[in-house]
């Protein structure tokens, strides 16, 4: 993502996905879901991408928030961590990696 803005301001949180080829579809069907019908709706909520690799093993998730907080205060609605439990299902794993935005391009 990038942006003519020179304000370093922003969190961006990476999360990574591992799944089982067969599952991918339905993992990605949940996640997309929960961006659409959650996460896009939440205060300080600025904008997401989906990525899939090429063996269908691992969906990466790009997202971009105005405040860490505002990220935090999503993860602790009842509606997410029931959405959580449904994708963790889905996934081997995955792990949300909160970065500071330090420069745009």
């Amino acid at each position: 993502m990038t942006s003519d803005s020179t304000d370093p301001a922003g969190q961006t949180v990476l999360t990574t996905f591992e799944c089982a080829p067969a599952a991918c579809d339905d993992l990605l069907a949940a996640v997309t879901d929960a961006y659409e019908h959650v996460i896009a709706k939440q205060p300080g909520f600025l904008g997401a991408a989906l990525h899939v690799n090429d063996a269908r093993t691992r969906v990466a998730s790009y997202a971009t928030w105005r405040r860490r907080e505002d990220f935090q205060a999503m993860l602790r609605t009842e509606e997410m961590q029931g959405r959580n439990r449904e994708i963790s299902e889905l996934a081997r794993g995955f792990e949300p990696v909160m970065y500071d935005v330090v420069a745009r391009f």
